[in-house]
């Protein structure tokens, strides 16, 4: 499937600020805007506290920027990918792998002010710095932080020869409660029970990609058993995503698939 063609950042988080438009209604520009090359596809959904835009950076980083919160997830690689982004009050780092964790460009783009939300061992790996400012959660944790809650979930991988890349109770997904909806940033991980048990997902963030996370099909397991309203692929590399799609189709689910460029700058990420 055809990427999302690229807006203007910062014309796009204009026309979210403004939006009246009803939950994930897209504008015609979203399809036919020509920008220059390098800059991120937004697109928006709406929650009762307002307009929720989804900014994807590359790989696995992204951008959600909610009434009250620029949350930026796993950044990492150069630092002026970041540049003219929206400074980000909340920064969740799922796992220790290098597509997903950096501490150099972490300490580039995280504000003074920002906190830190990432697995225990990510934190054991933070400079001081860092860590000071920065909160654990475990799988299973909770965190209330005024109209935003976080939730700690499970990702690792269940296949035999994946094992040793996410073992079980390590690394993190996260639920994200943005006033009435829920957003699922499933970080490294395959179609795990409970992926399959959650309930009233309303935007779902799923990799793919061999050997590190699951097939396009096992990812399409995934997203029908717990059936969120949209679901961007995301971390999926050169997978091709119409046999997601097609998978997703075929199991009767009722699932928005977005597809967005999560490889504008060199057309795959540089690590797993």
């Amino acid at each position: 499937m055809r990427p999302t063609r690229r807006l203007s950042l910062k014309l796009a988080l204009a026309a979210a600020a403004a939006s009246t438009l009803p939950a994930f209604a897209q504008t015609p520009d979203e399809e036919t805007a020509e920008t220059p090359a390098g800059e991120a596809a937004p697109t928006t959904f709406e929650t009762e506290g307002g307009t929720v835009t989804v900014i994807p950076v590359e790989h696995a980083s992204l951008y959600l920027v909610a009434p009250g919160h620029v949350m930026l997830i796993d950044p990492v690689g150069d630092p002026a990918l970041y540049a003219d982004m929206p400074a980000p009050d909340l920064i969740l780092i799922t796992h220790e792998h290098g597509d997903h964790f950096d501490a150099e460009t972490l300490a580039a783009v995280a504000p003074q002010d920002a906190r830190l939300i990432t697995n225990p061992a990510v934190h054991a790996l933070l400079p001081p710095e860092l860590q000071a400012r920065a909160t654990a959660m475990a799988n299973g944790d909770e965190l209330d932080l005024d109209t935003l809650r976080i939730e700690a979930v499970p990702a690792y991988n269940i296949t035999p020869e994946r094992l040793e890349y996410h073992p079980e109770g390590r690394d993190n997904g996260y639920v994200l409660t943005i006033a009435d909806k829920r957003v699922y940033i499933a970080g490294d991980t395959e179609a795990t029970d409970e992926m399959k048990a959650l309930e009233d997902i309303e935007v779902a963030f799923i990799p793919m990609n061999l050997p590190y996370t699951m097939t396009p099909e096992q990812a399409a397991e995934g997203v029908a058993a717990f059936a969120p309203a949209r679901v961007y692929p995301y971390h999926h590399r050169d997978t091709d995503l119409t046999v997601f799609t097609e998978a997703l189709a075929a199991s009767g689910a009722q699932t928005q698939v977005v597809i967005l460029d999560w490889y504008p700058q060199t057309g795959e990420a540089a690590a797993d």
